[in-house]
């Protein structure tokens, strides 16, 4: 039975954005810890080692992410491995991130000029040392803007996540509209929390800007 777009659906598709922060949160942290090691791993001074981040980021960032979100949930179960929505979207919106954030953070990293690494080095300080304590302080700074522009097209992306089944705002407005046959009052909705989510991560990252150089 058709109905009308009620305020009961704008509660509901509120209620579903919560799910769409939660993976976005998820995939920034997990992603996150990947990318650092990533970023970390394009600069040290070992070739092999570059070349297998290189070869890393490339596969990730060269194929799609839907494609990436379909290897985990359907490939995974011909293996004998059950995997719910929620983990394969987590997952391959993660790894997805990593390779983005690695190459975010690198150039970063790269920066930062090399005289600041001979300064590190002329105080006798070792190179983890001379990374963690004088280059990393001075790349956060560098890498605000791109990190939060990546961020805000994750919370995008998360909408992929609703041709495996994962009932976040996009697979919601999906269920509204097959129930009411109205696509345009449910989707600019979505559209309007999607929009206040976004705009709000600028908003932070254009704080966090003004503090970052504030403290220099």
């Amino acid at each position: 039975m058709i109905r009308e777009f009620s305020p009961a659906d704008v509660v509901y598709l509120i209620a579903a954005a919560r799910w769409t922060v939660l993976l976005a949160l998820t995939a920034m942290v997990g992603g996150g810890l990947l990318g650092l090691l990533v970023a970390v791993l394009r600069i040290i001074p070992l070739r092999p080692v570059n070349w297998l981040a290189i070869g890393y980021v490339n596969l990730i960032q060269g194929t799609p992410l839907l494609g990436q979100l379909f290897v985990f949930f359907f490939g995974l179960p011909l293996f004998g491995l059950s995997v719910e929505a929620w983990t394969a979207a987590a997952l391959s919106l993660s790894i997805y991130a990593s390779a983005f954030f690695g190459e975010i953070w690198r150039g970063s990293l790269q920066s930062v000029s090399p005289r600041q690494w001979e300064a590190g080095a002329a105080l006798g300080l070792t190179y983890p040392q001379r990374l963690f304590y004088v280059i990393l302080p001075q790349a956060v700074r560098i890498s605000v803007p791109p990190t939060v522009g990546f961020l805000v097209q994750l919370v995008k992306n998360t909408s992929l996540t609703a041709l495996i089944g994962f009932v976040e705002l996009t697979r919601a407005s999906q269920i509204i509209t097959g129930a009411t046959f109205a696509p345009l009052p449910v989707y600019l909705t979505a559209a309007v929390i999607y929009f206040a989510i976004c705009f709000s991560l600028s908003q932070l990252s254009r704080r966090l800007e003004r503090g970052l150089h504030a403290a220099r």
